[in-house]
């Protein structure tokens, strides 16, 4: 079976105070809110999405307050291949599911082989786009 290519579209970043983040990634990289996010918001250029989240630092596994980076996620085409790909290669599932109802957006969360956290998704997220098209 060959691998297939995946898409980085999405990074979570937990921030103090999310309010002032998406000011901040208006003002300085001219994003644009693409919606609510659980405890935050979702950001975009029109191809990725970050999510700016609230967890008042607190990210599971981490002993100390956390700011930054909390997972990043690739869009892929198959979710089966993809999962199956991702644990070939020493990942192991984290958390999630997909949903049982049609169009909706969602994550299955995996860890690294050295812990860090990524989704694969083959819905996407709010304000991303799969596939960018080179400029004519």
């Amino acid at each position: 079976m060959d691998k297939q290519a995946c898409k980085l579209r999405h990074i979570a970043l937990s921030v103090p105070d999310v309010a002032a983040a998406q000011k901040f990634f208006e003002e300085a990289f001219g994003m644009t809110k693409a919606g609510n996010a659980q405890n935050g918001v979702h950001m975009t250029d029109g191809i990725m999405n970050v999510a700016l989240l609230a967890k008042g630092g607190k990210i599971e596994g981490m002993p100390e307050p956390f700011y930054g980076l909390m997972h990043f996620g690739m869009w892929v085409d198959n979710l089966e291949q993809a999962e199956s790909q991702v644990k070939a290669a020493g990942a192991t599932h984290y958390q999630g599911r997909p949903p049982n109802t049609p169009n909706s957006y969602y994550e299955v969360k995996y860890r690294d082989p050295s812990g860090i956290v990524f989704d694969i998704t083959a819905s996407g997220w709010r304000g991303a786009v799969k596939n960018v098209k080179p400029e004519e």
